[in-house]
């Protein structure tokens, strides 16, 4: 399991109470209408990362001149080096939305100046603010924090051509571009500093909506078994608005792992570096903007207001996914073959080759490897000693029953094992269970099998979406277990926080985890 610094026992209450909270305002909230249609490109402004992306819902209108190429012409675009200006004259490129779910929307040319971001446009048919940014404060539980969590015109604002002429356009040097492809995450550093919150919620869902935005829609693909697919152009570089160094890294390291094996090539900008930028547009003398000829602005609160996010799963991920899902432009979902490349760079950063099976249906494990992931060690969320102890014993005399078919049981501490060991045992393993936490999160390296499932020990009477989710997202099984009773996805529990839920007095059945871990292999289950 992995050990983490900071712990925050109200988390799940806060974002359940946020979610529903922030869905409820989005019904009486004032609007600011639909989408915008609007691309007017300014086709003398040359850049290297100009992406040509896939046609959009949004772009009914689009002149002949500016429509976009088929995903198969850009699916392996490698960034060259540039040799263009980065400063822009003249007519400014219009802000138009690529793609759009709450919390979770893609820009061409958007503007920043003074901590403001500006869609350039002359008309307003985009989405609600409030659908697409916040001030990026902490969650809290509180009346206020449903007023205080709603963006103002400092946050996002409209800015018309000729306002944009006149403020930057009338010299050179006044608009300077940030070149590439851009992963802005307007959040507070209260969840990302979490193995789960960082990976398993944000990337996840920045996979999901990235790939869905580069991919031509497909229902035959998307419910394949297929594990490759053709990769969306590089992301260069991430901005954590409102998190420094220190914020986004979790206490034993897994965050700053994967984003070096999943992203090795992605710079890393924060807080500072955000402020920075910042100062040097809102000088006295000079008004600067810088210009992102394409960026993906995520949003935690934004993604709380959405219905699914919001009344559904409380996980920020849901409406990314969600949305490409029903777009039909998530590939491989049988499969998780959409977040494949993530999931194989990290295990060949680990040193492990990466062997996927063809034909069009999930195989059967080659070897049934289950692997307990033990809290026993940690603070908060454990077994008692007993039902511990019952678990493991009823796991030793289940592959000892199943010795000559050549199953494995690893019980895991991961706090006294480095990353590097971690991983391969990730990657092997067939059943994964544990008490509800953040070790679970190992279950994004989990290789897709016909019986690949998470096993999640809760305190009789609790359940949260966070590992149930995630689960199903990547088309594998997830079983809730309370004591010696069981629960899969056809008749889940309601999302419950009881007394004990984060204690350290759970207990659990072993032979009835034996038992539901021999029927799923079996496909009883």
């Amino acid at each position: 399991m992995i050990f983490f610094r900071l712990s925050f026992s109200r988390r799940d209450s806060i974002l359940l109470m946020l979610g529903a909270l922030l869905t409820h305002l989005l019904t009486i909230a004032h609007s600011h209408s639909l989408f915008d249609a609007n691309i007017n490109i300014d086709t003398h402004f040359q850049h290297v990362h100009d992406v040509q992306l896939p046609p959009s819902v949004w772009k009914e209108d689009v002149p002949p001149e500016v429509q976009i190429v088929p995903q198969a012409e850009i699916a392996t675009l490698t960034p060259e080096p540039s040799i263009s200006l980065q400063t822009v004259h003249g007519d400014l490129p219009h802000t138009s939305i690529v793609h759009h779910a709450p919390g979770w929307t893609l820009f061409r040319n958007l503007y920043m100046s003074n901590g403001t971001l500006f869609l350039l446009s002359s008309n307003r048919s985009f989405p609600e603010f409030r659908l697409m940014t916040s001030p990026g404060i902490p969650a809290e539980n509180t009346p206020e924090y449903a007023t205080l969590s709603e963006p103002t015109l400092q946050h996002m604002n409209y800015i018309t051509p000729s306002e944009a002429q006149q403020r930057w356009g009338e010299t050179q040097s006044r608009v300077w571009t940030v070149e590439g492809n851009t992963l802005l995450v307007n959040e507070h550093s209260q969840f990302l500093g979490h193995f789960y919150h960082l990976v398993a919620e944000l990337f996840f869902g920045v996979q999901a909506f990235w790939h869905g935005a580069f991919s031509v829609p497909s229902a035959v693909d998307t419910y394949s078994a297929k594990f490759t697919h053709p990769s969306p152009p590089a992301l260069d570089r991430v901005i954590f608005a409102h998190s420094d160094g220190n914020g986004w890294r979790d206490h034993p390291g897994f965050n700053a792992y994967f984003m070096r094996a999943a992203f090795p090539s992605l710079a890393i900008e924060d807080k500072q570096d955000w402020e920075d930028r910042i100062a040097a547009t809102s000088g006295l003398s000079v008004d600067r903007a810088w210009h992102f000829p394409l960026v993906l602005l995520t949003d935690r609160s934004a993604s709380h207001r959405g219905a699914v996010c919001g009344s559904q799963t409380q996980r920020i991920a849901s409406e990314a996914w969600e949305y490409m899902h029903e777009q039909s432009r998530l590939m491989g979902t049988k499969v998780g073959g959409w977040w494949e490349p993530i999931r194989a760079s990290v295990l060949e950063f680990s040193g492990l080759d990466v062997v996927r099976p063809d034909g069009d249906d999930l195989p059967m494990p080659d070897k049934v490897v289950i692997t307990y992931i033990s809290r026993q060690n940690t603070e908060r969320r454990r077994l008692t000693d007993e039902a511990h102890n019952s678990l493991v014993t009823a796991l030793q005399e289940l592959v000892e029953r199943k010795k000559e078919e050549g199953w494995e049981l690893n019980v895991m501490h991961a706090e006294q094992m480095s990353k590097d060991a971690q991983v391969p045992v990730a990657a092997r393993t067939t059943i994964l269970l544990g008490v509800h936490g953040n070790g679970l999160t190992h279950l994004l390296l989990m290789p897709p099998t016909k019986v690949s499932t998470v096993i999640e020990i809760f305190y009789p009477g609790g359940f949260a979406h966070d590992y149930q989710w995630t689960t199903r997202a990547l088309g594998m099984s997830h079983v809730a277990v309370w004591n010696d009773t069981y629960y899969t996805h056809t008749n889940k529990p309601g999302v419950h926080y009881p007394d004990g839920f984060q204690g350290n007095h759970m207990p659990v059945h072993g032979p009835t985890v034996a038992q539901i871990i021999e029927d799923r292999i079996a496909q009883r289950l």
